[in-house]
């Protein structure tokens, strides 16, 4: 079954428009493909191509996600792949987990405290949680399916309420990067000009959404139209990790229950 794609959150690896933002979901997998090991779990499978960067690294890997996954498992011995609305880890044991990755998806959920909780949970002693999310202090506009963005301190501390350390990691862009970033920036705001009544911060977020997922569409297919090279020529290594400050594009943090 061909899984719901619900908005321009989940980017495609086919769209040449989305290239710029799947290079740097790539770089969360790979990083993370570099450290895992064991049993591990994945909250939010999205389109599914970590599945290939994590599988060979660990014993199991099952992948979670509120839609179906469109991806073949038939190659992979240690996968699983379990439809599931979070939070709760509906029956997940407790202890079960060297690893839990969730990448761009605590944004999204209502509970955060729950969610983490749940993460906890499931766990074992000395286990990792391997989390990214974006940074609010990048964010060009309100994304209005996003309930919450953190920053740098505001997302460490939360971490630290529930796991005994945190390496807060951000993820940056080299120099056509941060030229994309730039021009992106400006089309945004060439967009944004018209709400002079700045209705993005207080209308409801289910008003905004479908007009965001439109106009977003609309801006990444006219920055590959004009800047065709820059876009496509992004890959992977043009992003890396470094401490956290302001200027990250992602939070990268490893917790340690």
């Amino acid at each position: 079954m061909t899984k719901k794609i619900q908005s321009a959150e989940r980017v495609s690896q086919q769209d040449a428009s989305d290239n710029y933002v799947f290079q740097r979901s790539q770089l969360a997998y790979y990083k993370a493909a570099e450290m895992v090991s064991g049993d591990v779990l994945e909250i939010g499978t999205g389109s599914g191509y970590g599945v290939s960067i994590i599988s060979p690294h660990v014993r199991s890997f099952i992948t979670i996600d509120k839609y179906e996954a469109g991806i073949d498992l038939t190659p992979y011995h240690n996968v699983e792949f379990h439809k599931m609305t979070v939070p709760p880890l509906k029956g997940i044991s407790s202890n079960s987990f060297d690893y839990v990755i969730m990448f761009q998806v605590i944004e999204h959920i209502r509970n955060d405290f729950a969610m983490l909780q749940e993460i906890c949970r499931v766990l074992r002693p000395g286990g990792k949680l391997i989390i990214s999310t974006p940074n609010r202090k990048m964010s060009l506009t309100r994304n209005p399916w996003h309930v919450r963005e953190y920053t740098v301190d505001a997302f460490k501390n939360l971490l630290g309420s529930f796991f005994r350390q945190v390496d807060a990691q951000g993820v940056y862009g080299k120099e056509n990067v941060m030229a994309y970033y730039e021009k992106n920036k400006k089309s945004v705001e060439a967009l944004t000009r018209f709400d002079i009544l700045h209705m993005q911060y207080w209308l409801p977020r289910w008003i905004l959404q479908i007009p965001y997922d439109i106009l977003n569409r609309i801006n990444r297919r006219r920055l590959l139209i004009s800047n065709r090279r820059l876009t496509s020529e992004i890959r992977m290594d043009d992003y890396y990790l470094a401490p956290a400050d302001d200027h990250c594009f992602d939070l990268y943090y490893i917790a340690e229950k």
